[in-house]
């Protein structure tokens, strides 16, 4: 699965992990994220995530 980089804070969402704190279940692909999802870290929006 792959991974995604804030270009921000360099917070690493991992699709395997998703982000349970936040409701995002694990396996959960980054392109399935809610549009208004946000860095857990620094609350920046999904464009400013970068593949990795």
């Amino acid at each position: 699965m792959a991974k995604y980089r804030c270009t921000v804070c360099d917070y690493i969402y991992d699709q395997a992990k998703g982000d349970p704190d936040n409701g995002i279940e694990p396996g959960t692909p980054f392109e399935d994220l809610p549009d208004d999802w946000l860095c857990p870290e620094c609350g920046v929006g999904k464009d400013k995530f970068e593949k990795v």
